[in-house]
């Protein structure tokens, strides 16, 4: 069994991808018993091949790439990965990242000793080295309500400030799923990712749901590893990832905080798209999709297709 199985998933970003393994390799230190899962999640012929032949000039044996015919998404692709995996730990990282020191054996020293910890990250950084908030409080009624700077300046001891440098591990609700250390085992307990999920939040109810089942399940930053993220690589900014955002948004406020919450922002934000339509007419595709009660039949998901080669 490795100490650390490390994910990725690959999605038309292959070069991105090379980097991200490149940087894995040269920063994680030779005593840290480590394999690479690379999971290419159907990106275009073209991409994936250009992507295994780089790594297997690597010639490595501890790196592993499979390819999926159908594109499941982040937790799917993830879920994917796993199966191919044999680890105490599982590190689900972004293909948009570069390490800057060795996080994963940071990570996986603080998860040996940290005896109510199950899951832990690293402090992101953007392309510039500036900070980037590297945790978050969990999805609730209240927090999209109100949003999450209130909370951080009546109660900063349970909501910490998320765009902040820290030097000591920090306790928090909830990691990125851009750098995500978490033991494999209580992964397993919780069911891992939800594949209902297609993009956004899947780590968000990870982070919930184990600290909800797992008795030691508590989340953590620790700042001394840290990391570079280039946001956004795969997916873009489109009005369909828009909405992919919001359906993930309102499907685990239900499955989280129950129906009344779910009705409650559903309808609160239809008003404000109704609003926002008016200024900005692009914004009537989002009011409609809230109007639908943003169901889960119209995620990206529902539109993949299989591949042919």
């Amino acid at each position: 069994m490795k100490d650390i199985s490390v994910i990725l998933i690959n999605y038309n970003s292959s070069s991105f991808t090379i980097n991200c393994v490149q940087s894995i390799l040269k920063q994680t230190k030779s005593s840290l018993n480590y394999e690479i899962i690379v999971v290419d999640n159907a990106s275009k012929f073209e991409d994936f091949s250009f992507l295994k032949t780089e790594l297997e000039k690597l010639n490595i044996a501890f790196i592993k790439i499979i390819r999926s015919k159908l594109n499941t998404g982040f937790g799917g692709g993830n879920m994917f990965g796993i199966q191919f995996a044999n680890a105490k730990y599982y590190a689900f990282v972004n293909n948009d990242t570069i390490l800057q020191n060795d996080c994963l054996k940071i990570n996986f020293n603080f998860l040996e000793k940290q005896t109510n910890a199950s899951i832990c990250c690293s402090q992101q950084f953007n392309e510039n080295e500036e900070v980037q908030k590297s945790f978050d409080h969990f999805l609730s009624l209240k927090r999209e309500l109100f949003g999450r700077s209130i909370f951080e300046k009546i109660n900063p001891k349970k909501y910490p400030k998320r765009n902040k440098i820290y030097s000591s591990p920090l306790k928090v609700q909830a990691v990125p799923g851009s750098f995500l250390v978490v033991d494999a085992e209580n992964f397993h307990k919780v069911g891992g990712f939800d594949t209902n999920i297609f993009l956004f939040y899947e780590e968000t109810d990870l982070c919930y749901r184990v600290s909800e089942k797992i008795s030691n399940g508590g989340s953590y930053l620790v700042p001394e590893g840290k990391y570079i993220h280039y946001k956004g690589q795969s997916t873009g900014k489109s009005m369909a990832i828009k909405k992919e955002l919001k359906i993930s948004l309102l499907y685990v406020i239900r499955k989280n905080s129950g129906y009344f919450a779910y009705q409650t922002l559903r309808w609160f934000l239809t008003l404000k798209y109704l609003f926002k339509s008016i200024i900005k007419p692009s914004n009537f595709k989002l009011f409609y999709l809230f109007l639908m009660g943003a169901p889960i039949s119209k995620s990206l998901k529902q539109q993949q297709t299989i591949l042919k080669k």
